[in-house]
């Protein structure tokens, strides 16, 4: 058996030690579990999982290793990856690095090795809550007090969001919508384009009057990290706009849309993340299995006296997944909408542009 040569160290004072991917560097972060067979680079790359060590539950990670073209931002900032089994014999004719290579590049620690069935019990018995991924033969006191003394994270938009707009533009467009950017996804940018718009990217912090000097026919508001209520700006921005033009919100931007209404936000014990969660459409009662990445949620006694109707439901928990306001052309979900064109989810974009022709011709 081959020695140690990482270990990870919740906040309870349990420790798994395993082996660390290339990168040497400590990492204290929130512990979150995503339950995604596949999808690791997409989870990676995606500006939400900022400053958050996520435990893999699926055991084998790396197996189809990393694409070029598949990255959802360009500067990916996870905190931290746990894994069973990491595979760096990729099978994939498409792949350009295994794992270890890209979190090598990246700087990203990571551990594999470790009984990521119990972490993950842990997780959901006892809630979210911060560890450590640090060298093997660091003390227990020295790790228990590097996870203590580690300065809450706040304003990662802050972190993720771009600092100038920029565009994305697609050939013969009929629409021109500004995106939000509190740490989106690239594949929103595509299926927007797919969708016949040219998209401005926006810094999470511009004005309202910033935004509508781009003459938008919509807003979309992204996905990003964080608290919700770090965020203020962006749903003070949402209250200046709304009623305006249509705006379409996933993610983060479903719960500032709420809060744009007055609605509050709760933190959930240890979240939703992963690409297996049955959410209900309400208005006709379809069932969708959707991606879902969060850990906060809309508090539904404090939707009494908005005009926010729900629109989904999550069948796990029946917590709030999707919300709008018809007379406001305004609606968000909380899930990851399939950015594929084939996906489920996509006519979600496709009412996002039926509000904008109707905006247009009225």
């Amino acid at each position: 058996m081959r020695p140690f040569t990482k270990k990870l160290v919740l906040e309870n004072g349990k420790e798994f030690p395993g082996y660390g991917f290339v990168s040497s560097r400590n990492a204290v972060c929130e512990l979150v579990f995503n339950t995604s067979m596949v999808g690791y680079q997409e989870i990676i790359s995606d500006p939400t999982y900022t400053d958050q060590i996520v435990v893999m539950t699926y055991p084998l990670m790396g197996n189809y290793g990393f694409m070029d073209e598949d990255y959802e931002s360009k500067f990916p900032s996870m905190g931290g990856m746990v894994v069973r089994e990491c595979c760096d014999a990729p099978s994939n004719f498409r792949y350009t690095k295994s794992m270890n290579e890209t979190f090598e590049e990246l700087d990203i620690p990571a551990i594999s090795g470790v009984d990521t069935r119990m972490i993950t019990r842990i997780i959901r018995n006892e809630g979210t809550q911060r560890a450590a991924i640090v060298d093997y033969d660091m003390t227990h006191e020295e790790a228990m007090a590097l996870i203590r003394t580690a300065e809450p994270k706040h304003n990662l938009l802050e972190r993720v969001s771009c600092k100038k707009r920029w565009f994305s533009r697609t050939p013969n467009h009929k629409w021109d919508v500004v995106a939000v950017d509190c740490g989106i996804k690239y594949s929103f940018i595509r299926q927007l384009n797919a969708k016949g718009c040219n998209v401005t990217i926006v810094p999470y912090n511009s004005t309202a009057e910033e935004i509508m000097a781009f003459n938008p026919d919509g807003i979309f508001v992204s996905n990003g990290p964080g608290n919700p209520t770090d965020a203020t700006v962006v749903s003070d921005i949402i209250k200046q706009l709304r009623g305006k033009l249509p705006i379409f919100g996933v993610g983060l931007g479903h719960q500032l849309i709420a809060m744009s209404y007055g609605a509050n936000i709760a933190k959930m014990k240890f979240g939703h993340r992963g690409s297996n969660h049955p959410v209900k459409y309400l208005d006709n009662g379809k069932l969708e299995i959707v991606t879902q990445n969060h850990g906060y949620v809309i508090d539904e006694a404090s939707l009494k006296g908005t005009p926010l109707n729900v629109t989904h439901r999550n069948l796990l928990d029946d917590t709030i997944a999707g919300v709008e306001v018809i007379e406001d052309k305004i609606f968000s979900v909380q899930y990851q909408p399939d950015c594929t064109p084939e996906a489920s989810s996509t006519y979600l974009f496709d009412k996002f542009i039926k509000l904008m022709e109707e905006q247009k011709n009225a």
